[in-house]
């Protein structure tokens, strides 16, 4: 898994690295037991702290995705399948919260926007 930091970004390097990390776990690319690069390796890789990796990790392993051993390095914890869907699901209200935000600033109706949103979802399938 490939991380990318943006100095355009407004977010804190540390908060990029957790979201990246979470997103890789949170889709799959990242699995159970998947080992994650040395705090040392990854600060040099992206030529930061070693202090930030660590913020990035300690807050992961807080949140419950990864577990970290001394000596032996940082891992992808098992995910609890109903505290994946909930985290799906918060993001999931935040985004479609947005829409609603977007679709009253140009009037749309809420029919309108369940025609849209209908046609998407159907879409994806």
């Amino acid at each position: 898994m490939d991380i990318i930091i943006s100095n355009s970004s407004g977010d804190p390097i540390y908060e990029q690295i957790y979201s990246q990390i979470k997103a890789g776990i949170m889709s799959g690319v990242l699995k159970e037991g998947d080992a994650l690069p040395s705090m040392r390796v990854l600060a040099q890789q992206l030529r930061i702290s070693v202090i930030t990796t660590k913020r990035a990790y300690e807050e992961l392993e807080r949140d419950g995705f990864i577990e970290s051993y001394t000596g032996r390095g940082s891992f992808v914890k098992k995910q609890n399948a109903e505290f994946l869907r909930e985290e799906i699901l918060k993001q999931t209200e935040a985004l479609l919260d947005e829409a609603c935000t977007k679709a009253k600033q140009c009037g749309m109706t809420l029919e309108e926007l369940r025609e849209m949103l209908e046609i998407i979802y159907e879409g994806e399938e």
